[in-house]
């Protein structure tokens, strides 16, 4: 049930990046993608109704980790909790941008809006994505499992290393090849264009750095998902958005994968003494607790994802960008 457990964990992250990723894109190119009110309205309609839903995926993600790896929840919070108050803090900043963007008939509150909501993305998506630099390179971890430091240095200290600096970028990346990608799948007209051009100038970006990411770490998934980036350069190019959208969101799924098990069995390196380092068995809850836990997640998980895909069917029609006349 360990490995059970595992797999859903990291399927969550998965699912959470990838679906939020593109919620994260979007918001950041909004203003930049969007020349008029009108274009910025059909921009932000793109994911109005999924980016609330796509949040679930990281409930999910941190309830798995509090109840079947306890101790990995516990040294991943304890030397993180300022990062996850930021995350939380910009979170609610772009919920609010979104929710009470359409509350004023007015242009300038809506361009607020529009700026808040990039910023909020821009900075949840960089720190996010060293956090994932920080699971990869590890943390100062006691032999107890306890996280050493004290002060701001323990908390704040990790993002500023080599490894949260490339996840950060790479992750911005990814945001901006999702959020370019899924614009130009959702949208018609003048919008449609700009981020087709943009997912092709991205892509040669997005596949070099992960393409150095792939050398450096010695991963073969991160080197497919640079391959799979190039290719979705390619079918911005040739006009197949779906394809380039796909490929996208494989290749960031395939990255995320990567991270989380790039290790083997050890889910938080120490940085002090390998041997310090929390293993799947080792920060893993009881057998009771994960039966229990497995009889909640059949019955639960299988109708969150039937629900996500008929919601994602439903509005599957895209959104005009252009004026259409009446």
């Amino acid at each position: 049930m360990i490995e059970f457990w595992f797999a859903v964990l990291v399927l969550a992250w998965m699912l959470y990046f990838v679906l939020e990723g593109f919620d994260f894109g979007v918001g950041i190119l909004g203003p930049f993608l969007g020349r008029s009110a009108h274009e910025r309205g059909a921009i932000i309609r793109t994911v109005g109704p999924f980016w609330d839903g796509n949040e679930v995926w990281l409930v999910a993600a941190i309830g798995v980790t509090f109840a079947a790896f306890p101790d990995w929840y516990a040294a991943l919070l304890s030397a993180l909790y300022l990062p996850m108050v930021l995350v939380l803090l910009l979170l609610a900043v772009r919920g609010v941008a979104l929710e009470f963007r359409g509350k004023h008939d007015s242009a300038a509150w809506r361009r607020r809006c529009d700026r808040l909501l990039s910023l909020s993305s821009a900075g949840i998506v960089l720190l996010w994505g060293a956090v994932l630099g920080i699971l990869v390179d590890g943390l100062a971890l006691g032999a107890g499992g306890e996280v050493t430091g004290t002060g701001l240095a323990r908390s704040l200290g990790p993002l500023f290393t080599p490894a949260a600096g490339i996840g950060a970028l790479a992750a911005l990346l990814a945001a901006i090849l999702l959020g370019a990608t899924f614009l130009a799948l959702r949208t018609t007209g003048p919008v449609r264009r700009r981020a087709r051009d943009l997912a092709r100038h991205a892509a040669t970006g997005g596949a070099v750095t992960l393409l150095f990411i792939g050398i450096g770490t010695g991963s073969r998934l991160v080197l497919a998902a640079a391959a799979l980036v190039f290719v979705a350069g390619l079918q911005a190019r040739r006009s197949r958005e779906a394809t380039a959208f796909t490929a996208v969101a494989v290749a960031v799924a395939a990255a995320v994968f990567a991270v989380f098990t790039v290790h083997g069995e050890v889910v938080l390196r120490s940085t002090l003494d390998p041997a310090w380092s929390l293993t799947r068995e080792g920060a893993a809850a009881g057998p009771e607790a994960l039966r229990l836990l497995t009889v909640a997640g059949v019955l639960i998980l299988p109708g969150v994802l039937v629900y996500q895909a008929w919601s994602y069917w439903v509005f599957r029609r895209r959104v005009a960008s252009e004026r259409v006349s009446s």
